[in-house]
């Protein structure tokens, strides 16, 4: 069945009803929603000694309406799992797998069909059986189903998968209340929505959704459900129920809304494996509960028995929250898709975009390092900075780039990365730093430094003074970035900038450098920077600069402070007007 793109109607408007009555502060208030539980880490609906089993049969869903009619025959060859073993249904589309009194059954959606979507374009793809429901919380998580059900079905409508197709990239949307889920509905979703969701087929949230107040989820799901497409998502650490005893009961409220912690599905060409890389350590006597990367036995044996049944020849994609090179048990994660010859991954949570080839410097021992994307954050640095004349924070992430998402192209087992920022034009990639202002002498010894948001150690930037100056390549450097550095120092000078102060800077590894020409006379020239990134797109931005004969005069101490950002300048990092 096609899907509808949803219009963009007044959501401003819907936001602030929900800001004025309160926001929605439980999820009884919420749309009704499946209500599905977490399989677990260890023992439990995984385990090889089940209580009971859960029969069912897949079926094609012809009219869409979720109920098998007469004439909707069952599918054969379509996996099913437990959160740990995987089977396939038999000819006339029935399977059989063990269950226990807290297991989530979802089916492993093959290519050219689709799970229904909920209101909320959610995929509907599992059933939860949990008799006793979940355990009491901050946050409700499910209630009791009750008994296991004589059949549990899956329904599946065709859809069409082409071998080329997009897919969005949301890391750390991160709203920690309506108003900033109404941040990122002006700052994010309009753009999206306005650009006809930039014909992607999908899109996935890489963990982080929210900001520890879980009823959050719900005003936030209705927001990214304007994009009008399917949605998936990821667990971050802080999804989690943070009063949760143990890792096996901290995803109940996470699951509630979006399914299973961890599953896999086809689309198009690609086998997509979103998995929960937060393990939960409970609270202890003198110790608050915290959290480390990693994936658990039972959600590793559930890779291990799905990558057994994808083709070495198809394009595997590893979706999770905190970076691999984070996760303590990756090790073993490694050996299961080293000698794969198509596979990446991609995570959130830094808070800064990073392209990471992992070799055998992380023991990885593939015959090629690993392409690992540290994705671009929605709500950047948390939703803070200076107020535009929106109301919306600038949401710098601490590598000096602006907020945002990013597009993924699939063709066959090859892929692309597109960079968007928010609110601004598709050709927004680079910031250039370099003075407004310099004296002939100082030309030699003055830097032009490029932030490439997207770029990485495949990257190769250059620059020439226009209209027909030599180009000069850039040298890439480890560093911070250095209008970034200048708005911290305003933060922390006597007139400081509204709104609250950014994070500390991070060392970045997509700064590129290099020297402006020894002779440059007199006047206004123009810089060019051109940037092409590993995957062959071309970049280029512009920033003026003025020579003068003599050194300016120097600046009074009194007004140093305010005047430091102003000696320099970095294009496009006020909103668009």
């Amino acid at each position: 069945m096609p899907f509808q793109r949803v219009n963009a109607m007044s959501l401003t408007g819907w936001l602030r009803c929900l800001t004025i009555a309160g926001g929605l502060s439980a999820a009884g208030d919420l749309p009704a929603l499946h209500a599905h539980e977490p399989q677990l880490r260890t023992g439990g609906a995984a385990s090889s000694d089940p209580h009971e089993h859960a029969t069912g049969y897949v079926y094609h869903d012809l009219n869409g309406n979720q109920t098998r009619e007469a004439g909707e025959v069952g599918l054969e060859g379509i996996k099913v799992s437990n959160g740990r073993d995987i089977v396939t249904t038999d000819a006339e589309g029935r399977y059989e797998i063990g269950v226990d009194e807290d297991t989530i059954v979802f089916v492993i959606k093959p290519r050219g069909f689709i799970s229904p979507l909920n209101e909320l374009n959610l995929p509907q793809f599992y059933y939860i059986h949990k008799p006793a429901g979940s355990p009491a919380s901050a946050f409700p998580g499910v209630s009791p189903t009750g008994a296991l059900p004589e059949s549990v079905d899956f329904a599946l409508q065709s859809n069409e998968e082409p071998s080329q197709f997009k897919a969005l990239l949301f890391g750390d949307t991160q709203p920690r209340n309506v108003q900033e889920v109404e941040y990122m509905a002006h700052d994010i979703v309009e753009q999206v929505v306005a650009e006809n969701a930039h014909g992607a087929s999908l899109g996935v949230t890489l963990g982080d959704i929210v900001f520890n107040d879980l009823s959050v989820f719900g005003p936030h799901n209705q927001a990214v459900a304007l994009i009008g497409i399917p949605w998936f998502n990821v667990i971050g650490n802080h999804d989690i129920n943070l009063d949760a005893a143990d890792d096996r009961h901290s995803d109940e409220t996470f699951e509630s809304h979006y399914g299973p912690s961890y599953y896999s599905f086809d689309y198009g060409t690609v086998h997509f494996l979103a998995l929960d890389d937060v393990m939960w350590h409970g609270p202890e006597e003198g110790r608050r509960g915290n959290y480390t990367g990693g994936l658990g036995e039972a959600q590793m044996e559930f890779i291990r028995n799905d990558l057994k049944m994808i083709p070495e020849d198809q394009l595997v994609v590893l979706m999770m929250h905190i970076p691999l090179v984070d996760v303590e048990d990756r090790q073993e994660l490694y050996r299961l898709i080293e000698q794969r010859p198509f596979a990446m991954s991609m995570s959130a949570h830094t808070h800064y975009l990073r392209h990471r080839f992992i070799g055998q410097e992380d023991g990885w021992m593939g015959p090629e390092p690993h392409h690992h994307l540290v994705n671009v954050t929605v709500c950047g640095s948390w939703w803070r900075g200076t107020p535009d004349e929106l109301g919306i924070p600038n949401a710098t992430m601490s590598d000096g780039g602006p907020n945002g998402y990013s597009i993924i192209s699939f063709d066959g087992t090859d892929y692309d990365l597109e960079f968007r920022a928010a609110r601004r034009p598709e050709n927004h990639q680079m910031n250039i730093y370099l003075p407004q202002e310099i004296a002939t002498i100082d030309a030699i010894t003055t830097a032009v430094v490029v932030n490439v948001f997207n770029g990485s150690e495949k990257s190769t930037t250059r620059m020439r003074i226009l209209p027909d100056g030599e180009w000069k390549p850039m040298e890439r450097v480890d560093g911070v970035d250095p209008f970034y550095t200048d708005m911290k120092k305003l933060e922390a000078g006597p007139f400081p900038l509204p709104g609250t102060p950014l994070p500390g800077p991070s060392i970045t590894d997509h700064l590129w450098r290099a020297f402006l020409p020894a002779v440059l006379p007199v006047g206004t020239h123009m810089v060019e920077v051109e940037t092409t990134d590993m995957d062959g797109h071309v970049y280029t931005d512009h920033e003026s600069l003025r020579v003068v004969a003599l050194p300016r005069p120097t600046t009074p101490p009194e007004n140093a402070e305010r005047t430091s950002a102003g000696s320099s300048r970095s294009r496009g990092r006020g909103r668009p007007q």
